[in-house]
């Protein structure tokens, strides 16, 4: 096969590519599907006539790559196989804190589910082949890992102890089950039961458990702020700037020089205002508007609107190691009191943001719209402007909306300057959000909570947050801006990253029609399924019910989340045909790459009406915008990666310091609403505190309860009582576990002798409840006194107990307890008997709303059934879509 080049589809592609040419991956791929069998190096540098040496090292390296790459196999016999000829499946790796998980495959068929014994060689998150082996009990498919293609965690988080002299971590992650065993001088000097990180230097194997280096004493167990830095770890976000990123920082004026202002549009004499929240530092945008003449009447000609965005594309260059960093980041994250920028302070609350009475450099969107809300031009431009005034939601909101209390009064005479333009922006808000109800984007009313401190970061008061007209003006513009981007990048045909949010999949549409029905209520049968307006519609239509509110849940919940995609499929919940992220480059990654697609055309010869030069010089594409599509879905993938990450992260925190906020509240009672039925109980949302908790099914009182699917409750079997979605009830505190964030409710004496029946926001009654073919087939739970706590992780008994001497936990008052439960765990299933527990173990929050704000320390035997607080609190960006 020495003419293999005849043969080679993509000879041309690395003849161009290398001095000494090899054969493609295509190639190589297809013969050894032709061939037969699995061949070793030797025989396949023997079957394409490789001859130097050269070419001999270069197939060595690019078998190893498609091997990473999970294109081919090494065997145990030393040869190579084309990954799909082994029948094996890709797929990563999605790990339980009861010790099995699930091989979630790439080509999106059924997950394989995986034993404890599997998930010991494996960590959550972990990419992984694996192959089918069999059916479990419940007609599961079944597999066994055949290779670990890459791992997702070089170091691990988590809480350091010792037994009989040996030191292991605890994963934070309770998805990881592994105990790291750390190698013997390698502590750091860790304390038991301090905060570590550990470098991972032996993965698992059958035999043996892995093995790390305490890499880094994160600190002490409760200390203040240590849920924050547990998360960063826990959630691999990068918070440490790498020196070559300071560097190229410090090299950074500390305000926009002369030289940068040239050749850009004079903005400066327009009064721009930023609008933020009162803790606001980093400003993106500000805006300005003004009335354009009419024929008949002086302002009667609808609005000239400004959406001036912070110019980051400016300062942060292709390759650079800001760009670089600010890609791996992908976005700020928002903690509770506590922000990881994407892009260092003296950019992000210095240089770029548009701080007041400084001149900024800014890429401006100018847009006429009528006067009844329709956008009619638009145009982009790198300008230079100077913000009159920082302005916050409520200053806004109390000079708009209530212009005669004395308050609004003295701020109306503080800002007079630009009181004239607010009230143009006042003015044309109103006009959009007439447009927007006629286009029929789908409006859910949601509530957000922020939570305020006291002494020692400890919470003092969980506050939910009121959207005034102020933040909904902003986010109206906002929009409009992205609009016009997205129209402006399909219009000038560039590839770029879009806001997908596709519509409901069918097997959510299907349950919500089906809970729909029952309430008498329907969705429109359209031949594409229902639109947004249906959506809206509907919502409309139940607004005075006294269900409203587990109506829209419902509705919410058989929504998609929204991602980054460079495949235009429009907004479903915004009801856009194209929706980008403009607004936002100073904390979101695809914003910076909508900014250099603009500027691409700005620095370009191209003749076109939507831009505006002054005398702008003529830049390379490449140089300003080098992507392709596929760069481009590859970075949408990992921005939505990235932007999951820290809402997971965010979420964890605060779970974290609202179980910290009711540990003291344990024996207490509260009234709630279930926000959440399951198979194993009820989550309850205290109305008041804005806390959530689980009451689970073994705690409901004396019946047997089955679960309704179809109408989102459980129900007793034999005294009809049931609890549903929705539903008022009062529950009392019984147990909060800080470590594995999750608080359990019972229900309060005044629920359980309240009459049978649905207690509801409202008078309606419910009837006894039906057994629906999935209550028939569900398992009869017995109401007795809660369970007995589980071991936090009985599949590593046996692990553990290897290296465990008889009094090796004497010192160590939580190990001992632990070891007491687990024991006790043993013991129970050498007798036969069968530990309950609670199925749920971290509820997903529902997608967000669309349109809507950009928006663990388990280490302890975790409560069986228990529910991760809810999240909810974590200081946000503004809410700018």
């Amino acid at each position: 096969m020495a003419d293999w080049q005849s043969l080679d589809p993509e000879a041309a592609r690395e003849a161009e590519k290398y001095e000494n040419p090899i054969p493609s991956r295509e190639l190589i791929l297809q013969h050894l599907a032709d061939r037969g069998s699995p061949a070793n190096r030797e025989q396949l540098v023997e079957e394409f006539g490789l001859t130097t040496e050269d070419q001999i090292e270069a197939l060595r390296r690019r078998l190893r790559a498609m091997e990473r790459d999970a294109q081919l196999i090494y065997t145990r016999r030393g040869t190579y196989a084309p990954v799909d000829k082994l029948d094996l499946i890709l797929g990563r790796i999605s790990g339980h804190r009861d010790g099995f998980g699930f091989l979630v495959p790439d080509d999106g068929s059924d997950d394989l589910f995986m034993s404890p014994a599997q998930m010991r060689l494996v960590f959550d998150g972990d990419r992984a082949l694996a192959r089918v082996s069999g059916l479990d009990r419940r007609g599961r498919r079944e597999g066994m890992i055949v290779e670990v293609v890459s791992r997702a965690h070089e170091t691990i988080v988590g809480r350091y102890f010792e037994e009989g002299g040996i030191g292991f971590v605890v994963a934070d992650n309770p998805k990881i089950q592994q105990e790291v065993l750390v190698t013997p001088g390698r502590n750091a000097n860790a304390q038991i039961g301090q905060f570590v990180e550990v470098k991972i230097t032996h993965w698992p194997t059958p035999r043996f458990q892995p093995q790390g280096d305490v890499v880094e004493v994160v600190g002490n167990y409760m200390a203040p702020g240590m849920e924050i830095d547990v998360a960063l770890r826990a959630y691999d976000i990068p918070h440490v700037w790498p020196e070559a990123v300071l560097k190229e920082a410090a090299k950074l004026k500390p305000e926009v020089e002369e030289k940068d202002k040239e050749k850009r549009i004079d903005l400066r004499h327009l009064p721009f205002v930023t609008i933020d929240g009162e803790d606001a530092r980093d400003f993106d945008d500000a805006v300005y508007c003004e009335a354009k003449p009419g024929k008949l009447r002086l302002f009667s000609g609808g609005w000239k609107l400004y959406v001036a965005i912070a110019d980051v594309s400016s300062y942060v260059k292709i390759g650079s190691a800001l760009d670089n960093e600010s890609q791996v980041r992908g976005n700020s994250v928002y903690f509770p009191e506590r922000v990881v920028p994407m892009l260092p302070e003296q950019l992000s609350n210095g240089l770029c943001s548009l701080n007041p009475h400084v001149d900024r450099l800014a890429m401006v969107c100018e847009m006429t719209i009528s006067k009844s809300g329709e956008m009619t031009d638009y145009c982009f431009y790198e300008a230079v402007i100077h913000s009159h005034a920082r302005l916050t939601y409520n200053k806004v909101s109390a000079m708009l909306e209530t212009p005669k209390l004395t308050e609004a009064r003295q701020l109306r005479g503080e800002y007079n300057d630009v009181l004239p333009h607010l009230k143009q922006l006042y003015a044309l808000y109103k006009v959009l959000l007439g447009a927007r109800h006629v286009r029929g984007a789908i409006d859910f009313e949601t509530q957000e909570t922020r939570i305020i401190f006291g002494t020692e970061r400890k919470i003092a008061e969980i506050r939910p947050t009121v959207r005034n007209d102020a933040h909904k003006l902003i986010e109206e513009c906002m929009l409009a801006a992205n609009v016009a981007t997205a129209e402006f990048l399909k219009k000038h045909e560039i590839p770029a990253l879009y806001r997908v949010h596709n519509g409901p999949p069918p097997e959510r549409l299907e349950k919500l029609r089906a809970f729909l029905g029952e309430l008498g209520l329907s969705l429109h049968k359209g031949k594409d399924g229902p639109s947004p307006k249906d959506y809206q519609a509907l919502l409309a239509s139940i607004k005075d019910r006294p269900d409203f509110h587990l109506i829209q849940t419902v509705m919410l919940r058989s929504l998609s989340q929204a991602v980054y995609s460079a495949d235009n499929q429009g907004h479903f919940g915004l009801n856009y045909e194209a929706y980008t992220h403009f607004t936002s480059p100073i904390r979101r990654y695809p914003d910076l790459l909508t900014h250099r697609a603009i500027r691409s055309v700005i620095h370009s010869k191209q003749d076109t009406p939507h831009v505006r030069r002054a005398g702008a010089m003529t830049i390379p594409k490449a140089r300003i915008y080098p992507y392709d599509e596929a760069a481009l879905e590859q970075l949408g993938e990992q921005c939505s990666m990235s932007e999951r990450r820290a809402d997971e992260a965010t979420r964890d925190v605060v779970n974290w310091l609202k179980c910290e906020f009711m540990k003291d509240r344990v024996g207490e009672s509260f009234p709630g609403v279930i926000t959440a039925v399951t198979g194993f109980g009820l989550f309850v949302e205290l109305t008041d505190i804005y806390v959530e908790g689980l009451v689970h099914v073994t705690a409901l009182p004396g019946d047997y309860y089955h679960f309704d699917p179809v109408h989102h409750r459980l129900a007793g079997e034999r005294t009809g009582r049931s609890f549903r979605l929705g539903d008022t009830v009062e529950v009392r505190v019984m147990r909060v576990d800080l470590d594995e964030r999750k608080i359990d409710f019972e229900m309060a004496e005044k629920t359980i002798s309240a009459p049978i029946g649905r207690k509801k926001r409202g008078t309606e009654k419910t009837e006894p409840a039906a057994k629906t073919t999935a209550a028939k087939t569900s398992a009869k739970t017995a109401v007795e006194p809660a369970p007995a706590k589980t071991g936090r992780r009985p599949a590593k008994e046996k692990a553990v107990e290897a290296y465990r001497p008889s009094d090796a936990a004497a010192k160590n008052a939580e190990l001992r307890k632990s070891r007491e439960l687990k024991q006790a765990l043993l013991s129970e299933a050498k007798s036969g008997g069968k530990a309950a527990s609670g199925g749920k173990t971290g509820r997903s929050a529902p997608d967000k709303a669309p349109g809507s704000k950009p928006s663990k320390h388990r280490k302890g035997p975790p409560k069986a059934g228990s529910a991760p607080a809810k999240s909810g609190g974590a200081r946000k960006p503004k809410a700018k879509p």
